[in-house]
């Protein structure tokens, strides 16, 4: 019975996994690119190597019939969500510890992206720089098109301000591909885990967010990049400009996750339950000046004082 379940369970994730597959070309592309790792680890970790091709072979051919021309991209896709799966699945099999899985995940899918860029670039002539501009041109037209009849806006969308914007946004992708990445994982564990332990697998917890403490030397780190911003912000360019500009929305994400393992450190000393915790956590998404809190818990024994006041 539970052979047969186990069966059964396999194949409507397999059709899960075509759902998103042919996601990806429609509009919830996005949503999809989100999840379509999650499958692949619920696969790979329930099954042999050998079930676990044949699930995913009629999946793809599948793929193909239905979407037809439009789809021939569709298993090159696959593969590429298919390796941090397996790396994802594998470790889960041998119970590493699920901040290990996470890093793991993520720098595959990191590295996968690169040598993506790195092939379509050296085969394809491919142009990020180009890309971007237009992605911006397309973004700003219809701003463009109301500065017709608003002074103030033609006198900010300007030629230069454009190619500045175009700059920026290229120059600030390392850390996108970054963040991107680690999503990416991180989104597939959280779904991952508590799926299979439905299914009666175990499967590492990561550590309650009350403990989350990210290192004291990131402080040193970001004091440096802020002083290096503050000392060069007219004239800085080149390799020190792209390191200071990737490293700071990277840092402010690291205080932002400190200050949500504050905010329920917190409330388990006020014993506040889970909901509102949650909610706050939210808010300080939402509003990100909150993250000094972080930044404050971080470099202080804040934590420890309010362990010592409660006593």
């Amino acid at each position: 019975m539970n052979r047969l379940k186990l069966r059964w369970t396999s194949v409507a994730w397999s059709v899960a996994y075509l759902l998103l597959l042919l996601s990806l070309i429609t509009s919830v592309r996005v949503i999809g690119m989100l999840f379509l790792i999650v499958p692949v680890v619920v696969l790979y970790s329930t099954l042999t190597l050998r079930q676990f091709i044949m699930h995913l072979i009629p999946v793809w051919l599948i793929a193909l019939i239905i979407a037809g021309q439009a789809g021939l991209f569709l298993p090159i896709l696959g593969i590429f969500f298919m390796i941090p799966g397996i790396v994802m699945g594998r470790m889960y099999k041998k119970y590493q510890p699920a901040l290990k899985v996470i890093f793991a995940g993520g720098l595959t899918a990191l590295v996968e992206l690169l040598v993506l860029l790195l092939i379509a670039t050296a085969v394809f002539h491919f142009s990020l720089g180009e890309y971007v501009r237009d992605v911006i041109q397309i973004s700003v037209a219809p701003l463009q098109a109301m500065a017709d009849v608003n002074s103030n806006l033609s006198d900010v969308l300007t030629p230069e301000y454009i190619i500045g914007l175009s700059n920026y946004t290229l120059t600030l992708i390392p850390s996108a591909l970054i963040i991107a990445s680690f999503t990416m994982a991180i989104i597939t564990h959280a779904v991952s885990r508590p799926l299979l332990e439905s299914m009666n697998y175990s499967v590492p917890r990561l550590k309650p967010a009350r403990d989350w403490r990210l290192p004291r030397s990131l402080i040193w780190y970001y004091l440096i990049a802020v002083f290096l911003e503050f000392i060069a912000r007219s004239n800085m360019t080149g390799v020190l400009a792209a390191i200071v500009l990737n490293f700071m929305p990277l840092v402010h994400l690291a205080f932002t996750i400190q200050t949500i393992g504050f905010v329920y450190f917190w409330a388990s000393q006020r014993k506040w339950g889970s909901f509102l915790p949650f909610i706050l956590a939210i808010v300080v998404v939402l509003i990100p000046p909150l993250r000094i809190i972080g930044i404050i818990d971080l470099a202080f024994p804040l934590r420890e004082y309010i362990t010592r006041t409660k006593r």
